[in-house]
């Protein structure tokens, strides 16, 4: 479990701010948590150097040429952080939890087409180590949120 940052009440609020609207400039967060656009400007850097959060574009992939998003549980034998250690290099795998229960790490893919979902999981289940694999695939995606605040 990784333990959280000590973030103040000002930090807070920027992060809640851009959870609502990752494009929202720095001026409008400014003149929200009362501080300088360069101020807010330094503390997100701050927060993004710091891997307390990100600043991405969430994209539908199926609306982007995929054919096919997947979770794939995988149970393992020996070192469960090297072996997601090794995972983490395979590019088509976008999301790695360790976690406990029926598998040991969960991955989240997309995948092109068919083939390209066959030899992600045959290359996944190649991995030493890698003892068994569950592929969970999705049919439709009905809520994907980020906005969970600060605490």
């Amino acid at each position: 479990m990784t333990s959280s940052a000590n973030l103040d009440d000002t930090s807070k609020g920027i992060i809640a701010l851009l959870q609502k609207d990752g494009r929202m400039s720095y001026a409008t967060i400014a003149k929200e948590v009362g501080l300088s656009e360069a101020a807010v400007r330094h503390r997100a850097q701050r927060l993004i150097e710091q891997g307390v959060m990100q600043i991405v574009a969430v994209t539908d992939p199926l609306q982007l040429g995929f054919s096919w998003e997947a979770m794939i549980g995988v149970r393992v034998s020996g070192n469960i952080k090297k072996i997601a250690n090794a995972l983490a290099a395979i590019d088509a795998i976008d999301f790695i939890v360790l976690t406990s229960g029926k598998f040991d790490i969960i991955l989240e893919v997309v995948a092109e087409n068919d083939n390209q979902l066959i030899d992600l999981t045959n290359t996944i289940r190649g991995i030493p180590g890698v003892v068994g694999s569950e592929t969970l695939v999705y049919l439709s995606t009905r809520k994907q949120a980020y906005a969970w605040g600060v605490r």
